[in-house]
């Protein structure tokens, strides 16, 4: 970005000229991210519904990411936008593991993330606005830990689970009755997508799992072995069983009073 920003800042997302349009523009936007924590680690996990106004634009977009070995990114807003700065994202991450001979630390990667967010707040007061959620495991401090912004790129950690995008509202409120701080890894990824589930069931931009077409939400867990993606076979078991439950109980799980 630095190196763009030098030489050539018409390449950089942020500063490139729109042109005069009526209304609002029109492009693919991605919905709904979650996440939590757990002892261990931390799980991140968005719907695959990409929506242009009141048109479903695709069913399948994928909108998690590896940021790198130890972290992960979760997309909201203009999706093309939000695919472009996660790869410039990723690719600064490389370059500077490659010329430090360290990785960057997780604090320093929230931070950076910011910094390109906040370059892209020309294109988000036109309508293009891009929202990520940021996840990782923190090998310092031995944690998962997750933080999220605003599209000016202020910057906060979230401390046990965060959501992001249209249906973050009841994404959060399902995470909010149903977060524990003894989750295994199992159960914190079963919760996400309960909260998915919810938030499908309140937003039409959130789509829930796909039983007839076998579309079901990405789920990605870092630990400290790293970023792994859970595979189809294993998201499926999980989305499958919160289905039938909810063949019984339509609202989902109920929490304690006391």
């Amino acid at each position: 970005m630095d190196f763009l920003g030098s030489h050539a800042p018409e390449l950089l997302p942020g500063n490139r000229p729109l042109p005069p349009v009526q209304g609002a523009i029109e492009a693919p936007h991605g919905t709904t991210i979650v996440a939590a924590s757990f002892p261990g680690g931390v799980v991140l996990a968005g719907d695959r519904r990409a929506t242009m106004g009141n048109v479903i634009a695709q069913r399948d977009i994928e909108k998690v990411f590896p940021a790198d070995e130890y972290s992960a990114v979760g997309i909201a807003g203009t999706a093309g936008l939000a695919v472009e700065m996660v790869k410039l994202f990723q690719l600064e991450l490389e370059h500077f593991e490659k010329v430090e001979g360290a990785q960057l630390s997780l604090e320093g990667k929230a931070n950076r993330l910011s910094t390109m967010i906040r370059g892209n707040l020309g294109m988000a007061m036109q309508g293009l606005a891009v929202v990520p959620l940021f996840a990782g495991y923190d090998v310092d401090r031995e944690k998962g830990r997750i933080f999220s912004y605003d599209v000016t790129g202020g910057r906060s950690e979230e401390h046990g689970f965060a959501a992001t995008g249209s249906g973050s509202v009841f994404a959060r409120s399902a995470l909010k009755k149903l977060f524990r701080e003894d989750f295994t890894e199992h159960q914190a990824a079963t919760a996400v997508v309960q909260a998915l589930y919810d938030a499908a069931d309140d937003d039409s931009a959130t789509g829930g799992p796909d039983m007839a077409r076998r579309i079901y939400p990405i789920v990605t867990v870092i630990t400290e072995e790293g970023f792994r993606k859970l595979t189809e076979a294993e998201v499926s078991e999980i989305a499958r069983a919160v289905h039938e439950r909810r063949l019984d109980q339509p609202d989902g799980p109920r929490a304690a009073l006391l």
